[in-house]
């Protein structure tokens, strides 16, 4: 994988979850390609990072399907990556969490793929890329929102790349462990004061477990890989989940 960023001129890419962590990592990437960014996020800070980063923005709430709907006209690149988690037994997990969950991690990404792939169609060529995870490869427990929308995803994201492979479309998952995001650094640090020990023994021996690879996934890691999948000689990469898990899911 080239560290040379493919030439996205005239590209229109649509980003979710671009106010920090990856999301922003990947508009960052993206418009170092030269194509035209579109950062949205339901957090009024994606306008500021937007600007920061040569990007427009779009605030808007994915658990709004219609608005999400709206994002995907136009695009021909689509990056899937909002998301939240909650933490809870089956038996305590709140139906409306769990719901919301499925609206914003699944129902979203359909609609914004489902009005892009018109005009990906016509051109010939698109790239729809879900950043899912290990947990829609994996599951953990008391995360049964999260792992059974990272499992939705990924199978929507092979419909989408047996539908579009006719049309010039690729669509794939990257399924990353632990990256160093905004929550993930919350989780740290709250256990590291719970515990009393320091926060690289948290990630080690908490986060990292089951981790060959005793470190955090940076963003822009998975930036590069997303970017990657948008430049030549991936047209027959799609229907693919591809790890970035520090050898978790080896195991």
């Amino acid at each position: 994988m080239s560290g040379t960023a493919p030439d996205l001129s005239g590209k229109r890419a649509v980003v979710t979850g671009a106010a920090s962590g990856i999301g922003a990592a990947v508009v960052e990437r993206l418009v170092a390609t030269g194509a035209e960014v579109v950062a949205a996020d339901r957090s009024e800070r994606v306008a500021e990072v937007a600007a920061g980063l040569g990007a427009h923005h779009e605030v808007v709430d994915l658990g709004d399907l219609d608005a999400a709907g709206e994002l995907g006209a136009g695009a021909d690149v689509v990056v899937n990556n909002a998301g939240f988690q909650h933490v809870a037994p089956v038996q305590d997990f709140p139906p409306e969490t769990f719901a919301e969950i499925l609206r914003v991690m699944v129902e979203a990404p359909f609609r914004i793929v489902r009005s892009a792939l018109p005009g990906m169609y016509r051109a010939g060529w698109g790239r729809v890329i879900n950043i899912s995870s290990v947990h829609g490869l994996r599951a953990s427990p008391y995360k049964s929102g999260y792992v059974t929308a990272k499992h939705a995803l990924e199978g929507f994201s092979k419909t989408v790349a047996v539908e579009g492979a006719a049309h010039g479309v690729t669509s794939n998952c990257i399924c990353p462990g632990f990256a160093r995001t905004p929550l993930v650094e919350r989780q740290v640090a709250e256990q590291a004061r719970l515990h009393r020990v320091p926060e690289v023994q948290v990630i080690e021996d908490v986060l990292l477990a089951r981790t060959p690879v005793k470190r955090l996934v940076e963003p822009a890691e998975v930036a590069e890989l997303a970017t990657w999948l948008c430049g030549p000689g991936t047209a027959s990469i799609t229907g693919a989940s591809l790890s970035m898990d520090g050898g978790w899911t080896a195991g």
